[in-house]
């Protein structure tokens, strides 16, 4: 990865590695399933940690996009102002971010929720970070419905 950092990297370029606006429609979906999957209220724990743990995970997610696609971003109209495609951010930082993110949000969803949402994220996780970026993408014209899937499992 030859990607070299502009010393004025930001916040907002790690903030934009991470695809709030896509993290948000997950979040979406989680609190849907959260509210159909028990009578009655979901419990507070479970609905603050739940979303936070998944949040993190999918941003990770996000920002792996950005390192395995930064090559293609630079030259498309629609993704050339990246962070990574632009150098304001270099694959060493954006690496440990995607890990320390992800690993927090996984440590999170272990421990404060439950193992099977953790396995279930993780699963998400690699289907869209690896499967549907890595391979898909760049293989069929069907990726957006088959990495679809990614995004729409559980938890």
């Amino acid at each position: 990865m030859e990607i070299t950092s502009n010393p004025t990297t930001s916040w907002s370029d790690f903030y934009e590695m991470c695809k709030p606006r896509v993290v948000m429609l997950m979040i979406l979906t989680s609190l849907v399933g959260m509210f159909l999957a028990v009578p009655g209220m979901v419990p507070a724990n479970i609905l603050i940690f739940g979303n936070i743990g998944i949040a993190l995970v999918a941003a990770s997610g996000a920002v792996v996009n950005h390192l395995i696609d930064h090559k293609i971003d630079v030259v498309m109209k629609r993704t050339h102002n990246r962070p990574l495609a632009q150098g304001r951010v270099d694959a060493k930082r954006a690496i440990v971010f995607a890990i320390t993110i992800g690993v927090a949000g996984m440590a999170v969803l272990l421990f404060l929720v439950n193992p099977l949402c953790a396995w279930l994220t993780l699963a998400s996780f690699v289907g869209y970070a690896f499967i549907y970026t890595g391979y898909l993408k760049h293989a069929t014209p069907q990726n957006i419905v088959i990495g679809g899937l990614s995004g729409a499992m559980p938890p």
